[in-house]
């Protein structure tokens, strides 16, 4: 179903009405081995099942089909990578060609249907062939973002029990190259479950050694590899397994399945991003997070558009014009980032000078998603580009938009701070501690009412017991997505955080996302953070810390905040302190890690997560913290 004839009400109002109906006409965009007579299995809940009487192949959906419907010399992946200063383009038909042959050669060292293979890589084309190729096997990859900690890849390696790791030599940064196979050797060394073969690529940039018998060069073993064709699986065999990064404890493996995976994605290529077949679409993501899985590598190849893969930053390599570089130099259609990204660009370049330097009219849509769009980087971006900016707000559990502006259906009003309504398939219900539904306006917890849509998880890898322990048990019948925010009175859904994030301060129940709000509106603030800290007198306290634009004048400047969070929110707030800071710490998603700020500032020994993108960030601001 599109939006052509409908309108987004109709549509969301059809998808919780009538399930079964909505998606079984989605799903005709997929090209299935075996067509679904069975739309949703229900008979045990809270485990839904999506086609369970469904095949296909995942990878001939996202190349074969469109090889041979004749767009096999059209472009579908353009690398860039201003590191290495490389750029290539694969068309259908070479990105085909490169998958078939990798899938050989995971095929002749043992890797079948069903299979796991460890992923370890930087943003480079292999990635996404090595993806395509498992999915071509009908083997699970787990990709594991590239530079994690030894101990953080052999936790995965031994939930997972790959039979291959992909990895490479290293992965380089603006200022350094992070070599990979140091950290992928000590990980094999010390996980318990053995991995008979690893397929290294080797960079120019820093070859590695290989372990005689256990590694395999990726170039000489592409050299002699024969082609293999897709090998149709079931609709709910697991496509992937993407792990959930904590700071302790085992990490929770999100299962994305084959069927309902591919009609999801392909039903938002079209209906949230306004994409068709042919266009240029750009998430400035990773591979190793659930954005770089769901629109760098499957939605927009399943759909038959151009996808953009990215090696850089967006300062740094080498200036705060490089996105829109390459927005213009290959005419995207639709960016997709963290506000985080914008957020540098406006802090190296508040007015936006760079932007006169490239031709952006192809350019229609930024999406924002993975931190919460707070309204003055939203103004920024909205006023400088002059195109709809839209917020959505999802999960890596959900693989998708949970809430979203629907541009293929209907372009709805933007409102600053909201990640603006429910997509169809989602029933998003916010609700009180005690289970009751809350008033329009009244925060609360952020649930959607069971079944899930096609393309979320149907459980966690290994452990249906922990999935529903997770997410199932605090609200029977709901999914918990343990982030707090309220629905207003024409149904726009605000994420205000973590529900960890809401504070009580004297018995007030506030959310620091409110506070960062105000504090983001102020022009000489490029971002900022607020967390609860412990208070004698009152049992919690807000604490701001702010990064300043380039230039931004000082003086004056903390009593000014304080004053206008009082005046917007009142003085029930009692924010007293806020510090000037160089930088946030952050994961290298673009996540603020308020939790870990909250930890030393409250004098607890706070382990340091493992996507952590800068621990010199905390090294610096452990004193401040600390005071």
């Amino acid at each position: 179903m599109t939006g052509s004839a409908s309108t987004y009400r109709e549509v969301l109002d059809a998808s919780i009405t009538d399930p079964s109906a909505f998606w079984a006409a989605a799903a005709q965009a997929v090209t299935w081995t075996k067509p679904p007579t069975r739309i949703l299995d229900d008979s045990n809940p809270p485990f839904y099942r999506w086609f369970p009487d469904a095949e296909l192949n995942t990878c001939a959906n996202a190349l074969d089909r469109h090889v041979e419907s004749g767009r096999g010399e059209q472009a579908a992946l353009i690398y860039d990578s201003p590191v290495t200063g490389t750029k290539r383009t694969y068309t259908y038909r070479e990105l085909l060609d490169q998958t078939a042959r990798f899938a050989g050669v995971l095929r002749e060292l043992g890797v079948n249907k069903g299979d796991r293979v460890v992923i370890y890589m930087p943003m480079i084309p292999e990635a996404a062939i090595a993806m395509l190729a498992c999915a071509r096997l009908g083997a699970v990859h787990s990709v594991v973002f590239g530079g994690f900690a030894a101990h953080e890849l052999a936790a995965r390696i031994d939930d997972a029990r790959p039979a291959v790791v992909v990895s490479a030599s290293c992965g380089i940064e603006p200022t350094r190259t992070v070599a990979y196979k140091p950290m992928l050797d000590a990980a094999l060394d010390s996980a318990e479950h053995v991995t008979p073969k690893c397929v290294i690529v080797q960079r120019e940039n820093h070859p590695c050694d290989l372990v005689p018998g256990r590694d395999v060069d990726w170039a000489e073993a592409m050299s002699t590899a024969q082609p293999v064709d897709p090998v149709p699986v079931a609709a709910t065999d697991p496509l992937y397994v993407l792990y959930t990064s904590g700071t302790t404890g085992k990490p929770k493996g999100i299962v994305r399945d084959n069927g309902g995976h591919a009609v999801a994605l392909l039903w938002t290529m079209r209906n949230v991003y306004d994409t068709e077949p042919g266009d240029v679409y750009w998430a400035a993501s990773d591979v190793g997070w659930v954005v770089g899985h769901s629109y760098i590598v499957y939605g927009p190849l399943l759909l038959g558009a151009t996808t953009v893969l990215y090696e850089g930053k967006p300062v740094g390599t080498p200036d705060a014009g490089a996105f829109w570089r390459v927005a213009a130099e290959y005419g995207v259609k639709v960016l997709f980032t963290a506000p985080t990204a914008i957020r540098a660009i406006k802090k190296e370049d508040p007015d936006a000078s760079r932007l006169a330097d490239y031709d952006l009219s192809a350019l229609k849509y930024l999406f924002q998603a993975g931190e919460r769009l707070d309204p003055g980087t939203y103004h920024w971006a909205s006023e400088n580009l002059g195109i709809p900016v839209i917020d959505h707000w999802w999960q890596t559990e959900t693989g998708w938009s949970i809430a979203a502006g629907p541009m293929g259906i209907e372009k709805m009003p933007v409102k600053p701070g909201s990640a603006t309504v429910a997509m169809p398939g989602y029933d998003v219900r916010i609700l009180t501690a005690n289970g009751a539904e809350c008033a329009a306006g009244e925060e609360g917890a952020i649930c959607v009412k069971l079944p899930l849509p096609p393309g979320t998880l149907p459980t966690l890898w290994g452990d249906d017991d922990r999935y529903v322990a997770s997410y199932l048990t605090a609200f029977p019948g709901y999914y918990l997505s343990g982030d707090g925010g309220y629905l207003d009175e024409d149904g726009y859904l605000f994420v205000m955080g973590r529900t960890d994030d809401v504070i009580n301060v004297a018995g007030h129940r506030l959310s620091t996302g409110a506070i960062e709000a105000v504090l983001a509106g102020h022009p000489a603030v490029a971002e900022c953070a607020v967390i609860g800290v412990a208070d004698d007198l009152k049992g919690q306290a807000p604490r701001g810390f702010v990064v300043l634009k380039a230039g931004a004048s000082t003086e004056g400047l903390i009593e000014e905040l304080v004053a206008s969070v009082r005046d917007t929110i009142g003085a029930v707030v009692s924010l007293k302190r806020v510090d000037i800071v160089a930088a946030l710490p952050k994961t290298r998603s673009g996540k603020i890690l308020r939790k870990t700020m909250r930890g030393i500032a409250d004098g607890r020994e706070e382990p340091l997560p493992s996507t952590i993108e800068d621990p010199a960030v905390i090294d610096a601001l452990r004193p401040i913290l600390q005071a």
